[in-house]
């Protein structure tokens, strides 16, 4: 310990050092967040650390931070979350990654690819695969974004001995970043993490919500198409409505969705191409919604009533309001070179096939 012009330091030698950062309001969790690897605990640590805490709560010194909910992110830069672990992995490029969630559906994001690049260079489905699994992915929430959280290799030796798989967690400083539309967060050297008991208000109200949601029908509309869907396609099912995740996650062989979501890729791009050579539509989609990026295939007679009739020079106007190409002008005609595309929220129809792990719009049409 040293003072400086009044003030008191303490002096860290890398040669015969170490430390130990311990959270300051948890009293009951003695494990520090942040360590050096020769770092040797003492017996009487915890009496000492159990000291500063009193104190500190006697002292006001820490002030809890605001924490956002997934909806609330609305740009890159660092953020608060309370959150629930639902799954913990390793990544193809050998990260460690935890599945992250609260119930709320993070906003949607412009996409700045071109649509006709897609064929070459497509969207990704994902920021990272789901769990190769398919029990692990079964047991997720169906409602509600979740987020892919990366972890600092640095980070990892005792973060791993917190987290644990269906628990909530403070998370805070966390990095929150954008990949080709989708969010995802880096748990960076900086970030902290804190387990809270499950009678924290912070969590009765995130699990209120999702509850509300579960049930509700309307309430399982992404809550970023309200108050209602664009008008530009219309539906003739009678399901509920459902998230992508849902239809992920449907184990039945066949089953039909009723969804609200974005047009974000098309293959092939060209309206001429649409129709195979003996005159049959087949055409590939790329939706999403707060919960997931599917395929889906306009194919056969599903393709005719969904293009509806309309000619070539209508069906592309159609299909650039569909993927939300942005217009200069009032009339609609000049596009923006490399603007952002915004696609609008529509409602679709689904069937699905478990087994042939294919999806179909059906009794959907795009209104000319």
């Amino acid at each position: 310990m040293r003072i400086h012009e009044g003030d008191v330091y303490a002096i860290f030698n890398k040669k015969f050092s170490s430390f130990a950062l311990y959270d300051g309001k948890d009293v009951e969790n003695f494990q520090p967040y942040q360590v050096l690897l020769r770092y040797e605990a003492r017996k009487h640590d915890a009496m000492i650390i159990a000291g500063l805490r009193k104190w500190l709560a006697s002292s006001h010194v820490i002030d809890e931070p605001n924490f956002s909910l997934l909806e609330e992110i609305n740009e890159v830069g660092l953020v608060n979350l309370v959150c629930k672990v639902l799954h913990i992995c390793k990544t193809t490029d050998d990260k460690w990654m935890a599945f992250i969630w609260d119930g709320t559906d993070a906003p949607p994001i412009s996409i700045y690819k071109k649509p006709e690049d897609e064929e070459h260079n497509p969207l990704p489905l994902h920021f990272k695969p789901l769990p190769s699994s398919g029990h692990v992915l079964h047991t997720f929430p169906t409602v509600g974004t979740i987020l892919r959280l990366i972890f600092d290799v640095e980070c990892m030796p005792y973060i791993l001995q917190l987290l644990k798989v269906c628990q909530w967690f403070k998370f805070f400083c966390v990095e929150c970043k954008l990949h080709e539309g989708l969010w995802y967060g880096v748990f960076t050297s900086y970030s902290k993490i804190r387990d809270i008991p499950n009678v924290d208000i912070l969590i009765l109200e995130r699990q209120s919500n999702y509850d509300c949601r579960s049930l509700g029908n309307l309430d399982r509309m992404p809550s970023w198409s309200c108050p209602w869907p664009s008008k530009i396609t219309e539906v003739n099912c009678s399901a509920p409505f459902a998230t992508l995740m849902d239809v992920l996650t449907c184990q039945k062989v066949r089953k039909k969705f009723r969804c609200v979501i974005r047009f974000v890729a098309v293959i092939p791009w060209r309206v001429e191409d649409f129709r195979s050579p003996d005159g049959v539509y087949r055409v590939k989609f790329t939706l999403e919604d707060p919960t997931a990026r599917i395929h889906v295939y306009s194919y056969a007679e599903d393709g005719e009533k969904f293009f509806n009739g309309l000619s070539t020079g209508g069906l592309k106007r159609k299909l650039k309001e569909l993927l939300g190409v942005p217009k200069s002008d009032d009339d609609g005609q000049e596009e923006i070179e490399g603007g952002a595309r915004n696609p609008p929220w529509v409602q679709c129809c689904l069937k699905s096939h478990s087994i042939k792990r294919r999806r179909w719009i059906f009794d959907t049409k795009l209104v000319g």
